[in-house]
């Protein structure tokens, strides 16, 4: 079972949108009651209603207008079905370490009796999914701070993204080759022991320190 992303809020726009829907109907509410009482309507709005009367749909302008709010309506509403947080990276739930394990000690365990096991698969089943996640710049900070500890690294720099992870890294002793295997594996590791549901590919780069 694969773990949901985590979804945005989005008050602040959310917030925005409600404001301007609630200033644009204030704004009519008061011209119609205006009119009501006998005075005369908003002159954006006899603008408003003249345009209307001389332009027809038919019309270039008006059709160029239309296809530009129907295009910013199809990218709002993509918008608004994606997830958003990119800055947060999805991590491996207890629950799905645990069900690897299972699957990979499926073989051993096909004779055992499943009583107890099948009550306490039951009882995980009715518990909510735990859903953990890690910045790009924690899991970065953690990626680099392992970088350092292989010898001869003077300075990393270490850029997380959701797919790749690329690690430049200077050196200032030892081969580049000898730097450069073993900052890979150290790497390898500590993106292991991230537990991401998506690791990245590392990119590794390493040069030597100009003097």
């Amino acid at each position: 079972m694969t773990a949901r992303r985590f979804r945005s809020a989005r008050r602040i726009p959310a917030a925005l949108v409600a404001l301007l829907v609630l200033g644009v109907a204030g704004l009519f509410l008061y011209d119609l009651a205006a009119v009501r009482a006998d005075r005369p309507a908003m002159a954006w709005r006899r603008e408003l209603a003249h345009r209307l009367e001389v332009h027809t749909p038919a019309d270039l302008g008006v059709q160029l207008a239309g296809g530009v709010l129907v295009l910013a309506g199809v990218v709002l509403l993509l918008l608004a079905f994606t997830p958003g947080i990119r800055r947060i990276l999805m991590m491996r739930s207890p629950d799905q370490d645990a069900d690897q394990d299972t699957d990979r000690d499926a073989d051993q365990d096909t004779g055992r009796d499943a009583g107890p096991d099948g009550d306490r698969d039951a009882a995980g089943a009715a518990r909510p999914p735990l859903r953990a996640g890690i910045g790009r710049k924690d899991a970065a900070q953690v990626l680099r701070d392992r970088a350092m500890e292989v010898p001869g690294v003077r300075s990393v720099r270490v850029r997380m993204g959701r797919s790749r992870v690329r690690v430049r890294a200077t050196s200032h002793f030892r081969e580049l080759d000898e730097v450069r295997a073993d900052l890979d594996a150290v790497i390898a590791v500590g993106i292991e022991e991230l537990g991401l549901v998506h690791p990245p590919r590392p990119r590794l780069r390493v040069r030597r320190r100009a003097d």
